[in-house]
């Protein structure tokens, strides 16, 4: 099925999660198709993202800045900062399984979110709230464990869509702060691509405004998605502009 022959839909105006004090509006694909990976992946590609089942992409009026972001993984090459990171963690050991409840698993996310999002929405996670956040019955979705030791220290979610892995969410142990475990699991990630022969990791969106979204443009070289096509970032006026 082509994107093309999607009907899509602008959402009710609501809070914007990413940036305070705005109001957003969502793309989202037609509620009654049945989603499937096939047409997620033509989606991504178009700077869709899904959370839990629900797919979507940012359609704000007078506000551009959720720019669509991916990593191309022959040509990454890491700086001195994610070198460093790697050099810190080297004894690591990461595995990818499938998608499904297990309670370390939830237990780690738990302990991630009361610390990260203590008085947010997220708090006070269920076990029905964290599988229907991270994973859905038809995405084909994979989790990278990386352990130290016998400790699972980090997860990293994402989903196998046709031309690479796309990042969902990752979450760690909140006390390792010094280990700058959200970049390791984005290079680990980028590792377990570059072993599958994939070409992309797709980041979701890149926020300047939002510190928690900015690091994404440290990752080179970076693509995004602008004007309906992708383009290198340090060709764009974002990277003229940061």
């Amino acid at each position: 099925m082509s994107s093309q022959n999607v009907n899509l839909y602008l959402t009710s105006e609501h809070p914007c999660g990413y940036l305070p004090d705005r109001m957003a509006t969502n793309l989202v694909p037609d509620p009654n198709m049945p989603m499937t990976m096939a047409l997620y992946s033509q989606l991504v590609q178009l700077g869709y993202r899904r959370s839990g089942s629900h797919t979507y992409r940012p359609h704000c009026k007078d506000c551009n800045e959720c720019i669509p972001c991916r990593i191309n993984v022959r040509q990454f090459k890491p700086n001195r900062s994610q070198r460093r990171c790697l050099q810190a963690n080297s004894a690591c050991t990461t595995r990818m399984v499938k998608a499904g409840f297990q309670q370390t698993h939830f237990d780690l996310y738990e302990r991630y979110i009361n610390s990260r999002h203590a008085d947010g929405s997220m708090a006070n996670p269920t076990p029905d709230e964290y599988s229907s956040f991270l994973y859905s019955d038809w995405s084909d979705t994979l989790f990278l464990e990386i352990h130290d030791g016998d400790k699972l220290i980090a997860v990293a979610v994402c989903d196998h869509v046709d031309n690479g892995l796309s990042a969902v969410y990752s979450y760690f142990q909140p006390e390792m702060q010094s280990r700058s475990l959200g970049t390791l699991c984005i290079l680990k990630t980028l590792e377990h691509a570059r072993q599958m022969q994939f070409d992309y990791v797709y980041l979701g969106y890149l926020i300047h405004d939002n510190q928690k979204m900015r690091y994404k443009k440290m990752f080179q070289p970076l693509e995004i998605f602008q004007h309906n096509r992708w383009i290198d970032y340090k060709q764009s006026i974002y990277d003229a502009a940061s």
